[in-house]
């Protein structure tokens, strides 16, 4: 069990003394779906009626977009995440984004990212991929990484507060529990475990064992 560990109750913990940021910083699971499902649709028509794009190729470029959400989500949790300053601002920081979930869990309202932080990184994501691979190929790219991002929010939710019954649902959530419970320091991967094994951040077969 991290040493940083608080609760695993779902409850809050008030982060900011402002009101504003405060309710800024709290979401109900359901909003990224709101946000950015409209937008995956609007990257697709616009794949469809404006650049015309081909089924075949919208279907690889999703496809791409998703695969590439895989690696981002894991880069993310590593080392953004996760990175830590000995400042006591830098430990603030941390706190904010991503040791508060550390410290409590199943905070229902914590387990998805807020639209302030959503949102400023999909713009950030989509003109970087905008640049990198143009125009017309972007938007059915960025649908399938957008696809990938709230695969990986609403995984991530479920594993703290679904029960799950098969084997590969149970493989994933026993996965993340793993880095909350016993080693944050692998299993950086939520929505899959592909990258962990890749960059030997994995579970050894005596941790996949224990409890």
């Amino acid at each position: 069990m991290p040493k940083k560990f608080v609760s695993n109750k779902d409850e809050t913990v008030r982060m900011f003394n402002n009101d504003f940021m405060e309710v800024l910083s709290r979401v109900h699971p359901s909003v990224p779906l709101i946000i950015f499902v409209p937008i995956i649709l609007y990257m697709l028509y616009l794949s469809v009626f404006y650049f015309k794009a081909t089924t075949i190729s919208i279907i690889s470029f999703v496809i791409f977009g998703v695969f590439i959400w895989t690696i981002t989500e894991y880069l993310l949790h590593r080392f953004i995440f996760h990175l830590e300053f000995k400042s006591k601002l830098g430990a603030r920081i941390h706190f904010i984004f991503h040791g508060v979930h550390h410290d409590y869990p199943s905070d229902s309202r914590r387990l998805v990212m807020p639209p302030s932080i959503s949102l400023p990184l999909a713009a950030l994501f989509y003109f970087l991929f905008r640049f990198l691979i143009g125009e017309a190929s972007v938007h059915p790219f960025f649908a399938g990484f957008l696809i990938g991002y709230l695969f990986y929010d609403m995984t991530h939710y479920a594993i703290h507060h679904f029960n799950m019954h098969s084997k590969f649902w149970l493989a994933i959530k026993n996965h993340h529990i793993k880095h909350h419970f016993q080693n944050p320091d692998k299993g950086y991967g939520v929505s899959s475990p592909l990258w962990d094994f890749v960059f030997r951040t994995n579970y050894s077969n005596k941790e996949k064992q224990n409890a």
